[in-house]
């Protein structure tokens, strides 16, 4: 199981009143309307977050997915927690809710609330007076939150699948960059030139909301492999800016050949960890992992998205430069 936590802040404060609040809320905060989950929404830490998890098809699944959400919970010190699983599958939703309950409540955090929600009706899985056994309707397309967040540039997606083909490879740009690495000959540049160009490079068109061209882009990639300059690469970035190094690095990774993938696609992610995006950043982590399901940086990320690490915890204080010979 690997939660996707994001911060509960958002530009906008949204406060949730009813039911049908949190089911508007929860697509908002995630950027896409899931299906099959357990989303959890966390209140009372230092620093709350939202997580959600994958639904799994069996029972026998259910204490991976409890101890998934449970532990970056007691890491904060979360002392309330709701919950929303959506599924269709009333039985299976139960002994989820049940596992929940019980789990969280015996290391002391109170549950507030857990409803089942299977797209068309919510469910109070705790019972609720006044709640009919056979759900409320709901429909949240016209939810002035969902109206706040088109107002506010958050682009919700209808499903984490489509949320997914946003970072997929484009064939026809795939090509062009493939055709400039075949151009490019000779050695690579010394690593502090090529690590100070890419450093310009990346820093000027995240700054300027523009994007490489295909020669750049193919001396980046190029250059990425070796590792000091991937991090030269990744040293503009910074949590002010972490949204627009998520729209350069998205880019980078629907034009990248699938052997040059790790590394933009785990700067990708740590983009959209920075930037509170968690489902994003997992998504990337998927696109990372094509290339290479072992590659450092993106295990970082991973750590930090399933410890809930909020993106304060990164400093953003070092120097790609460190330790290299400037001879």
């Amino acid at each position: 199981m690997r939660p996707s936590p994001v911060p509960a802040s958002a530009p906008t404060q949204l406060t949730a009143r009813c039911p049908e609040d949190v089911l508007a809320l929860i697509p908002v905060v995630l950027g896409f309307v899931p299906d099959t989950s357990v989303v959890m929404l966390t209140f009372g830490a230092a620093r709350p977050f939202h997580a959600r998890v994958d639904l799994p098809p069996t029972r026998d699944k259910i204490p991976e997915l409890v101890a998934s959400l449970l532990e970056p919970a007691r890491l904060h010190r979360v002392r309330r927690a709701f919950f929303v699983v959506y599924s269709s599958d009333p039985r299976l939703s139960g002994a989820v809710t049940r596992a929940l309950v019980r789990s969280f409540e015996e290391v002391g955090v109170d549950v507030m609330d857990v409803l089942r929600a299977d797209g068309e009706r919510w469910y109070a899985a705790l019972g609720r007076p006044g709640v009919p056994a056979r759900g409320v309707p709901y429909d949240v397309s016209a939810h002035p939150f969902v109206a706040q967040a088109v107002v506010d540039g958050r682009v919700t997606h209808g499903s984490r699948e489509e949320l997914r083909s946003t970072m997929a490879g484009q064939p026809a740009q795939v090509g062009r960059v493939v055709a400039a690495l075949a151009a490019l000959t000779g050695d690579p540049p010394p690593v502090l030139d090529e690590g100070a160009w890419a450093a310009e490079l990346v820093g000027r068109h995240t700054r300027d909301a523009t994007a490489p061209d295909d020669a750049d882009l193919a001396r980046l990639l190029r250059g990425m492999l070796e590792l000091r300059v991937r991090d030269a690469a990744w040293s503009p970035m910074c949590r002010e800016g972490a949204p627009e190094a998520v729209r350069f690095w998205t880019d980078v990774v629907r034009r990248s050949p699938a052997p040059l993938l790790a590394a933009p696609a785990a700067l990708l992610a740590f983009a959209a960890w920075l930037a509170g995006q968690g489902a994003v950043a997992w998504c990337a982590l998927d696109r990372c992992a094509e290339a290479d399901d072992d590659y450092s940086l993106a295990g970082l990320v991973e750590h930090a998205l399933t410890q809930a690490l909020p993106p304060e915890a990164w400093d953003g204080d070092w120097d790609w430069r460190a330790g290299l010979d400037p001879g």
